[in-house]
């Protein structure tokens, strides 16, 4: 086996989005629209402003309709919810996305329900998370989506892999923890209240770390030979003054020499979160139009 490999997300990205465009032309032709995404914006939260726009970017480069909704930060729970109204009924949207987090006035968790399941490209609403749970056909989040291809592209078939999550949030741990139980994983979630969390992580051949913590999973916690999904996206100093950089929840400086891979901070799992939100769109448009089932990717 060899080590230390970099899990190359923005690459295997490209090839999703390249399907999904050829996906999306064979739609425009046989059902005569485009497939649409709606991105609702609330306030002028920068980082989530530089998502929104690269999604909205994607969309119409791949070939599909992109509707942006910016609102004003002191906006109403019940002009939020009527917006999401409109949009559940308008026939040229097949995908609806809120940016989170949304400000804390409002109740986020009633936004995120009132979207249509069938155009939750985020994964998000109750009915997305029942249907996962069931094992059902379903949207799934994008993040954890994406985190999965990669390790089937890695490691092909996942069957009697033990996988370690550490995270359990509903973005990404809880969702992640399911589709790996549906790939016959043997699955832990771990969180900030596991005891000897080092030695839990150390048993997995996989790690997924979505906690939100700079490197705090260290490298000698990580088994040779594991494969490692790194969600984190951490902004810390950097050693020149005033500057900042990005890392991830894992030390990757720490594990490179023995790992059988893992995904880099910039540049491994962020990208596969915009392709599936992508392929998201084009599968919820095939639904909508009783279309089969989008092939996995």
């Amino acid at each position: 086996m060899t080590l230390g490999k970099t899990i190359d997300g923005k690459a295997f990205a490209a090839k999703v989005q390249d399907k999904v465009a050829a996906g999306v032309a064979a739609f425009v032709e046989k059902v005569g629209r485009k497939p649409g995404l709606a991105v609702v914006l609330v306030g002028e939260d920068p980082a989530s402003a530089v998502y929104v726009r690269s999604k909205g970017k994607m969309t119409v480069q791949l070939g599909m309709e992109s509707f942006e909704f910016k609102r004003p930060a002191n906006i109403g729970q019940e002009e939020l919810m009527e917006l999401v109204e409109e949009l559940n009924g308008d026939p040229r949207v097949d995908g609806i996305l809120v940016q989170l987090p949304l400000p804390k006035h409002l109740d986020e968790q009633a936004v995120v329900n009132a979207i249509n399941p069938d155009k939750d490209v985020d994964g998000l609403t109750p009915i997305s998370s029942g249907r996962l749970a069931l094992g059902l056909p379903g949207l799934v989040p994008c993040t954890p989506l994406g985190s999965l291809m990669l390790l089937k592209d890695e490691l092909g078939d996942l069957s009697g892999k033990t996988a370690v999550v550490v995270g359990r949030s509903i973005l990404v741990g809880k969702p992640m923890a399911q589709l790996l139980l549906g790939e016959n994983c043997t699955v832990t979630i771990a969180h900030s209240r596991t005891k000897d969390l080092a030695n839990v992580v150390h048993q997995a051949d996989i790690v997924v770390a979505a906690v939100g913590r700079p490197e705090m999973i260290k490298g000698d916690w990580i088994k040779p030979g594991a494969t490692v999904i790194d969600v984190g996206i951490n902004r810390v100093p950097a050693a020149e003054e005033g500057k900042t950089k990005l890392v991830g929840d894992v030390d990757t400086a720490g594990a490179i020499s023995h790992v059988a891979g893992i995904t880099p901070v910039p540049g491994g799992v962020g990208p596969m979160t915009i392709a599936v939100l992508m392929r998201n769109t084009l599968a919820a448009a095939h639904m909508r139009e009783g279309l089969p089932a989008l092939a996995e990717l």
